[in-house]
């Protein structure tokens, strides 16, 4: 059944899921953060999200914050990687649902999908619950597992989970009123954002536990090793860690083969 709502996102994982969910509903308005500059230019750049909504024809707000001077055009609201506080005056105003990319309570915080591959999570999952003032602790509507492939980076974890949630929000969607479950008081873990030491392969550090950190940053901002970003590796044969994508600064993506040729 197809519904009027309004989407707030601004990453790429929120633009895919409004993408997604624009194909079967009536987005009448997204909110997204203010441009920002990027690139060596650092010319203003438009969210991912604001790129998907101005294709599509969608109307785009981009406040710096939220209050009570900002309308909503729906009784619905979707939030999806979005990363602004939402006051309770707007909460109270409107439905608004979360879309979060873990099995809640666990990964609650701004990085769930990286914190879960770098601690070598076999498992993972979308749940939508109810915006609250609290980080991710609203109730919960609608969950599903889905299983972390060991080969599986974080764009390919995100990707299923926008597929998940597309699929979860038309169930949740499509109720009158949806029923909430509160969340369970055991297994909490908080997601911290990605800080630039998280990025740091430390070569003392296990081999298993370097290439979930390079599965975990890719293909988005990548990990480092020395003055290399390394986008892909493995477990060697001897159990060591070995790249296998790399990035030298200010050069191309190259296997590591390649660049170690280029080295002598």
């Amino acid at each position: 059944m197809s519904r009027r709502i309004a989407v707030a996102a601004t990453a790429p994982f929120g633009a895919d899921v409004l993408e997604r969910l624009a194909a079967e509903h009536d987005v009448v308005q997204l909110f997204t953060r203010p441009d920002k500059p990027r690139g060596r230019g650092r010319k203003l750049a438009p969210t991912p999200a604001k790129a998907v909504a101005e294709r599509l024809g969608i109307p785009v707000e981009q406040p710096a914050e939220l209050d009570d001077s900002v309308g909503v055009a729906a009784h619905t609201v979707v939030v999806c990687a979005y990363g602004l506080l939402i006051p309770n005056s707007l909460l109270d105003r409107a439905l608004w649902l979360n879309v979060h990319p873990s099995l809640l309570p666990r990964w609650r915080g701004a990085a769930p999908v990286e914190r879960a591959i770098m601690a070598g999570d076999e498992e993972t999952g979308v749940t939508i619950h109810r915006t609250v003032e609290a980080l991710d602790t609203g109730p919960v509507a609608a969950e599903r597992p889905f299983p972390i492939a060991p080969e599986d980076d974080a764009g390919v974890v995100y990707e299923r989970a926008a597929e998940i949630a597309a699929e979860l929000l038309s169930g949740v969607l499509a109720e009158d009123e949806p029923r909430f479950e509160p969340q369970a008081e055991d297994g909490v873990t908080y997601a911290e954002k990605i800080r630039p030491e998280d990025r740091v392969l430390d070569e003392d550090a296990p081999a298993p536990e370097l290439v979930n950190r390079v599965r975990a940053l890719s293909p988005h901002i990548g990990a480092r090793l020395g003055d290399l970003i390394v986008w892909r590796a493995q477990v060697a044969q001897d159990g060591s860690f070995e790249p296998l994508e790399v990035q030298p600064a200010g050069g191309r993506r190259m296997a590591y083969d390649a660049y170690l040729r280029g080295r002598r």
